[in-house]
């Protein structure tokens, strides 16, 4: 297959439901950019805080929402052969629709974002905290339909593991180096030391937005009554369970391992039915990020 061929068939998986996801989340994250975090002169993380600190030492005429598409979509576009043409597609959407909606809030609607945040003044922890969080929701969104709002964590991905650490890392070097490059230039820790809150507020929201609020809890029983064990369960919380094959290695005797999926209200009861059916069980209990089913 070419790698044309390979480019339109991905462009063929796109779906309208994304894109009308996606157009919420670059508006949701452009709010909480502009109405939180640039009228204190706070930083965002990645390309979006680098915008700002660009938009602050530049003429007036280079906006932050220049900065967005400047610097975003060539990375974005770098990334392509990696990513693929629908992630790249729906990446540089949310970017654009991003720096459009930062447009409008700061140059076009009635909103005064000139010398400090409409909702929260100049409140810095207020606008810390929710500027991150709102922005945080914008990029996870972003995440859960398929794209990035920032280029970084493209560059992340092709280039972390050629220099031997995780994406996560990559990302966290680039803001710290972020952070002290704006510390420098403004002659002030404070605002860096502010931003590095909202970076924490929002890197806690995007996990919120893409694995859920409630996370599922995978758990691994070792029984020697597995049908009972496993027809309890079952009948408890009207859910399938698995069983699968296993052999001690100490006693090399047969087991069965009991594959099960519960929510954190459910673990005491699920304790007692086991205990109750084998109190020599071993369980193991995981935290899970998502849980879906094939439709196929």
């Amino acid at each position: 297959m070419s790698a044309f061929s390979k480019f339109t068939d991905e462009l063929k998986t796109l779906r309208w439901q994304n894109f009308a996801a996606l157009f919420f989340a670059g508006c949701i994250n452009a709010f909480g950019v502009t109405v939180f975090l640039a009228p204190v002169k706070l930083y965002d993380s990645g390309i979006s805080g680098t915008s700002i600190l660009l938009s602050q030492i530049t003429p007036e005429y280079m906006t932050l929402s220049l900065f967005l598409l400047v610097l975003n979509i060539p990375l974005f576009l770098f990334g392509l052969k990696r990513q693929g043409a629908a992630f790249t597609v729906y990446s540089v959407f949310t970017v654009a629709i991003y720096s459009i909606a930062a447009w409008l809030i700061t140059d076009v609607l009635p909103i005064d974002v000139s010398i400090a945040s409409p909702l929260a003044g100049e409140d810095l922890l207020l606008c810390a905290l929710f500027g991150g969080m709102i922005s945080g929701v914008g990029s996870g969104m972003t995440i859960r339909y398929g794209g990035a709002i920032d280029g970084i964590e493209v560059m992340a991905v092709i280039f972390a593991k050629k220099i031997g650490i995780t994406v996560g890392t990559f990302v966290m070097v680039y803001n710290v180096l972020l952070y002290i490059v704006c510390g420098v230039l403004i002659h002030s820790w404070i605002l860096p030391l502010y931003s590095i809150v909202t970076y924490a507020a929002g890197l806690k929201t995007v996990d919120f937005v893409v694995e859920g609020f409630d996370r599922s809890k995978e758990v691994m029983i070792i029984t020697n009554k597995p049908d009972e064990v496993s027809g309890a369960l079952m009948a408890a919380f009207e859910c399938g369970t698995t069983k699968i094959a296993a052999t001690g290695g100490y006693s090399n005797a047969e087991k069965t391992i009991i594959y099960f999926v519960v929510n954190r209200f459910q673990i005491a009861k699920m304790r007692n039915i086991i205990h109750a059916i084998d109190p020599k069980a071993f369980v193991t209990i995981s935290e899970v990020a998502d849980v879906f089913k094939s439709n196929d």
